[in-house]
């Protein structure tokens, strides 16, 4: 039987006091995700362990039926994967992010969505300035990027500046956790500092403001790790999979698992994200493989920017132009196919990042008696028949695995 997850990053919320102390999926009109929950059965799913990163790296991982602990060495390496970056086992590996800063400040952890054509001349800026035969940049898509630093340690703690929007910079430096890593801290630290000066009169940054956008005006590292061992999807569980996604992470998570990676054209990341060509290419897909992954990231910015109107017109957008699609293909498709919708992790309005609360989930399986559960939501799922999941038990679930 084959199986299309469709994942709406981060869509899940807290209740709202402007929506009524509604989250964002109950106060969105989406009588797909509805219907979805009416004939499938639902629950919700503790995808990330109190101890960890509550990041889209390891809330994937989980959904994919990893062992968390096991496999997770950071985003860094598994976005360098996707760029097609050869990780060595020396290297340290991890997201570079291009954010703007302002009044000492981050304001935000994206430079205010800048463009990949503009990123990509500010990251050759940075390797012109900085790269030498331990560290190098590599440009990724918008304001996501790489840093490699060969023989780096990866005993440091690193903020992801998405969960601090508005923290003064300085309180939120890299940090060595032994001494070992002092090297490698101190690399950090100063790239950060050095790089606010070449950026803020960089030509693109002048040009950002005099167009009344925010400028790139620091890097900022976080999610460092080694070369993870991961196992395919094919050793673990016996099926072939594809991967559609707008970010490096899925797609280097894709490369791991032995997924066939597609890539699509006006795929953003953002609000207007071609989700009619990512829909084709799943339904594509889904006749040559077992599983298709299809990532939609949309509302998770909607939810760092702390814009629940946004965010609900990014669940509307997924509801009308993603699941409503999938689900008429599977009703005509000539064999059975599972569809599983949920989000990997919450990213709260309120809160502007990612919490480790558990997500509602609901699987739709031709043939089978669904229970009481009709709408889709973080509330109506804790109804559903499956209860709260961890681990692996979604995985099982969805795979319909009992021994």
């Amino acid at each position: 039987m084959k199986t299309i997850i469709i994942l709406g990053d981060g869509m899940a919320d807290y209740p709202i006091k402007s929506l009524g102390n509604k989250t964002c999926l109950q106060a969105a009109h989406k009588p797909n995700m509805d219907l979805l929950a009416k004939l499938g059965k639902s629950g919700i799913f503790k995808t990330v362990p109190e101890d960890m990163p509550a990041g889209s790296e390891v809330a994937n991982l989980a959904v994919l039926g990893y062992d968390v602990r096991e496999v997770y060495q950071g985003r860094g390496v598994l976005e360098g994967a996707a760029m097609g970056v050869n990780i060595e086992a020396d290297d340290l590996a991890m997201r570079c992010n291009l954010i703007c800063l302002e009044d000492g400040k981050i304001k935000n952890h994206s430079a205010g969505h800048i463009s990949t054509e503009e990123s990509h001349i500010l990251i050759e800026a940075l390797n012109n300035e900085f790269a030498d035969d331990r560290i190098h940049f590599y440009p990724g898509v918008s304001y996501r990027h790489l840093l490699v630093i060969k023989y780096g340690n990866p005993a440091i703690e690193l903020t992801p500046p998405h969960d601090v929007p508005g923290t003064p910079w300085k309180d939120v430096m890299p940090k060595s956790l032994t001494s070992d890593a002092d090297d490698t801290t101190q690399i950090l630290s100063d790239l950060i500092i050095r790089s606010q000066t070449l950026l803020e009169n960089h030509p693109i940054n002048i040009k950002r403001r005099e167009n009344g956008k925010d400028p790139a005006n620091s890097v900022w590292f976080w999610s460092a790790g080694k070369r993870p061992s991961m196992k395919t999807y094919q050793e673990m569980y016996g099926k072939t999979g594809a991967v559609i996604s707008a970010v490096d992470l899925l797609h280097g998570i894709g490369v791991y698992a032995g997924f066939k990676v597609i890539h699509v054209e006006g795929a953003t990341g953002l609000y207007n994200t071609n989700y009619e060509g990512k829909v084709k290419a799943a339904l594509d897909a889904i006749k040559d493989v077992d599983l298709v992954y299809l990532h939609i990231e949309a509302a998770d910015e909607a939810g760092h920017e702390g814009n629940c109107e946004l965010k609900i017109k990014c669940i509307e957008a997924l509801d009308e132009r993603v699941v409503k699609p999938v689900m008429e293909f599977a009703h005509n498709y000539s064999e059975p196919i599972v569809i599983a919708l949920l989000p990997d992790h919450p990213t709260p309005c309120s809160i502007r990042s990612h919490v480790h609360d558990a997500i509602p989930f609901v699987i739709y399986r031709p043939g089978d008696t669904p229970d009481s559960v009709e709408l889709y939501d973080e509330i109506s799922a804790q109804k559903g028949v499956y209860g709260y999941l961890k681990d692996k038990e979604f995985i099982r679930a969805l795979f319909d695995i009992t021994d």
